[in-house]
């Protein structure tokens, strides 16, 4: 121990914790003063503790102040850097996307707008629209042309921002991302009407983050090469609609028939309103869900200014929309028609095309509404269930034609695809053909019992009314008359006359001819009585006059003025004067026009499965037909029934305002009588064949082979193949007798009209 004033001992002191993890110090106020002085005593511990908890919260504040990277601020200054950080490198990794995939893409130079698939527009004779028929099913209509509702409705409820941004809205797309995180679900897209652009016309419709990324490129690339308007006509001409249809006008003819043009505030909200969901919004399949849509689409246009409230309130008190599931009308069965014809006339359709036809719209519609009403009146109690109608006129013009009873439950045209027998309406080419080897309306033959081979034919009532003129015969469509006059003409003759006149289906020449057993089509048998109407010239059946190009240049032009002479005007003359008593004096009286002369024949099959009526008046040349798809018997309805009622329907319609004129050559003729004597009946011959040999004579009619009785009669089906693309088409035989007193007999199949 050291000793003296100065050098008194120092006792080392263990102060409080000040910070330096208790380190053994010596306190310079410990030291020893050199006034001799006793030394301070120590800190307590109780005291030491105060000052530290004192201590470390003035430099808790003192850190606050200092800003030295701690507290709440630097925690945001942190999340600020980092976010930079992060976003340069976001914006690398985007560009290197960018990069990659649209280095996948063909060079921008290359770019161009894909052509819009060629339309063809169908038109009328007087220029209105029939149809339109492509890919898309309407033609591209300019945005000045087309109703301003539609556009405004689609801005509205699609693309709020289109006239502002670039081609990509990342205001919308925020929007749309904060929705749908919102809800839960994907309830809000993103895109611009430019982007869904782009996605129509170059990319696929799968989701993928390539897809996005040349969605988004092709957009710039819309925008930097094309105004506004230009992209927005673009993509109203091109999206689909629903239903098959792409674009404004084939939606608004879908939908609403009539032209984009024409469209009102409603139908614009409507067909805006499909965009989000084309097939399942359609008014075609769910006409209130379609509604509902088109109201959050006005609502929309009145927060955009573009409509009032009035409006609103106007649009809102129209009926919703109901659309069948098909196109509807019977037109579209005459566009069909075209179709299947146009590329035989032209090739394929590699360009927008302009096609005149001989449709007469307003006989199209009268048409359509006669067999409607028939059917809807008559035809349930008559089990009749399906019609057809054709009008020519005398050139071979089709002025109307209806392929069926609606076109929107089934598209197969019954008119010019379903062959069928024509029965007794097949009658007038026998008697025509008898008229050219000097047979006259006058000539007498006997309506008895007849023997034709093995087949003994009789008339519908089965009755026998002696000697009848030809006329008569015809008149009362007396089996009989006409089964002796095929054997005294040749069935083969009678076969050549019928192809001549304009029928082109392949026909038997065997005895049954007589009875129209061979089958033939509606216009084929309607063109084939247009020459009787016109003085004896073919006419050729047809819809199309001219096809030309978008911008008028011409493809195509039907050449039909000048039609071959197929009959003699003295063979018209007398078959028109036999035909005129079938309206007034025989099977037909309820197909007479008051003020017009008219002729025609009526046509039956075998029980009662087809009923047809054919007539003409000078100016136009019509046939009916009524009957069932699937052969079904109707009740007893002959060709003097149904259809001669339908056919006096649409042709007063038809001549209604024109003057009446007689037919050719009925004016001023004076009756003929052949040479020759009342033929015997029984076993007939004629020119020289023997009728009873069947070694001679053409062989007996085919399928005549596995009768079965019915009603005392005999008779045996000739069943058909369906026809293609159209269902079963009714079957169709002929009667025989089985046995050796039993006479075979025509009664069920075309029974005298």
């Amino acid at each position: 121990m050291a000793s003296g004033k100065s050098g008194q001992r120092i006792e080392p002191s263990f102060g409080g914790n000040d910070g330096d993890g208790g380190d053994l110090r010596v306190d310079a106020s410990d030291r020893v003063a050199g006034g001799g002085s006793k030394p301070r005593r120590a800190k307590s511990p109780e005291r030491g503790a105060k000052r530290e908890k004192r201590g470390k919260r003035a430099g808790g504040r003192g850190s606050g102040r200092s800003g030295s990277g701690g507290g709440f601020f630097g925690l945001v200054r942190r999340l600020a850097y980092w976010c930079v950080v992060l976003g340069i490198w976001g914006a690398i990794g985007v560009g290197g996307l960018v990069l990659y995939y649209g280095a996948r893409m063909p060079s921008a130079t290359s770019w161009s707008i894909p052509e819009r698939p060629p339309n063809v527009k169908i038109l009328a004779a007087n220029g209105d629209i029939i149809a339109n028929r492509g890919a898309t099913g309407g033609e591209a209509v300019a945005l000045e042309d087309m109703s301003p509702y539609i556009p405004q409705a689609v801005i509205a409820i699609e693309d709020r921002r289109f006239y502002s941004h670039f081609g990509v809205d990342p205001l919308g797309l925020a929007r749309a991302m904060l929705t749908n995180v919102m809800s839960g679900r994907m309830v809000q897209g993103g895109s611009t009407l430019t982007q869904q652009l782009a996605k129509n016309l170059f990319l696929s419709p799968e989701r993928t983050l390539e897809r996005k990324v040349q969605e988004v490129l092709l957009a710039f690339w819309l925008e930097q090469k094309y105004t506004k308007d230009q992209i927005l006509a673009m993509y109203l001409n091109r999206v689909f609609f629903g239903s098959n249809a792409y674009g404004v006008e084939a939606a608004s003819r879908r939908y609403f028939n009539k032209s984009a043009r024409d469209v009102n505030l409603g139908e614009a909200a409507l067909l805006a309103g499909l965009l989000k969901a084309p097939s399942r919004l359609s008014p075609a399949r769910d006409p209130e869900a379609a509604e509902e849509r088109a109201q959050l689409v006005l609502g929309a246009m009145r927060e955009e200014g573009f409509i009032s409230d009035s409006e609103i309130k106007t649009a809102m008190s129209q009926a919703p929309t109901r659309a069948k599931s098909f196109w509807s009308g019977a037109e579209h069965y005459v566009a069909d028609m075209v179709m299947d014809q146009v590329p035989g006339m032209i090739g394929e359709v590699t360009q927008d095309l302009v096609i005149d036809t001989t449709i007469d719209l307003t006989l199209e519609k009268k048409a359509e509404e006669v067999l409607a009403e028939r059917l809807e009146t008559e035809g349930g109690k008559l089990n009749a269930s399906q019609a057809a109608l054709v009008s020519i006129d005398g050139t071979g013009a089709i002025r109307a034609l209806v392929g069926g009873r609606d076109y929107a439950e089934s598209q197969f045209d019954r008119a010019s695809k379903a062959k069928r027998q024509p029965g007794s309406a097949f009658k007038p080419f026998v008697y025509a053909a008898a008229l050219e080897i000097g047979r006259t309306p006058m000539s007498v033959r006997n309506d008895a019992p007849v023997r034709i081979g093995n087949w003994t034919p009789e008339n519908y009532d089965q009755k026998y009314r002696g000697e009848v003129t030809l006329a008569d015969a015809l008149a009362n469509s007396l089996n009989t008359i006409a089964a002796q006059l095929v054997m005294e003409v040749g069935p083969q003759n009678v076969v050549k006359l019928a192809h001549r006149l304009g029928i082109d289906s392949d026909m038997q020449a065997n005895a049954s001819i007589a009875l129209g057993t061979s089958e033939v089509t509606l216009v084929e048998l309607t063109s084939s009585y247009a020459p009787f109407m016109n003085g004896g010239f073919k006419a050729t059946p047809h819809v199309i006059r001219r096809i030309s190009t978008a911008d008028g240049t011409v493809l195509y032009e039907n050449t039909y003025d000048n039609p071959p002479r197929v009959l003699d005007p003295a063979i018209v003359s007398e078959m028109n004067r036999m035909m005129v008593r079938v309206l007034t004096d025989g099977t037909g009286k309820n197909a007479r026009l008051p003020g017009w002369e008219a002729a025609g024949k009526t046509g039956t099959t075998q029980s009662f499965r087809d009923a047809l009526f054919v007539g003409y008046t000078s100016n136009l040349a019509t046939g009916i037909w009524f009957g069932n798809d699937d052969g079904k018997f109707m009740k007893k309805v002959t060709g003097g029934g149904l259809p001669a009622r339908a056919w006096h329907d649409f042709m007063v319609a038809a001549h209604e305002g024109l003057s009446p004129s007689p037919l050719f050559g009925t004016t001023g003729v004076q009756p003929v009588f052949d040479e020759g004597g009342i033929a015997a009946a029984g076993e007939m011959p004629a020119d020289g064949f023997d009728a009873g040999s069947p070694d001679v004579f053409p062989e007996r009619p085919a399928g005549m082979d596995g009768v079965e009785s019915m009603d005392g009669m005999a008779a045996v089906d000739q069943v058909r193949p369906a026809e293609q693309a159209g269902g079963p088409i009714p079957p169709a035989g002929v009667g025989e007798t089985t046995g050796g007193t039993r006479r075979t007999t025509l009664f069920d199949l075309l029974t005298g009209g």
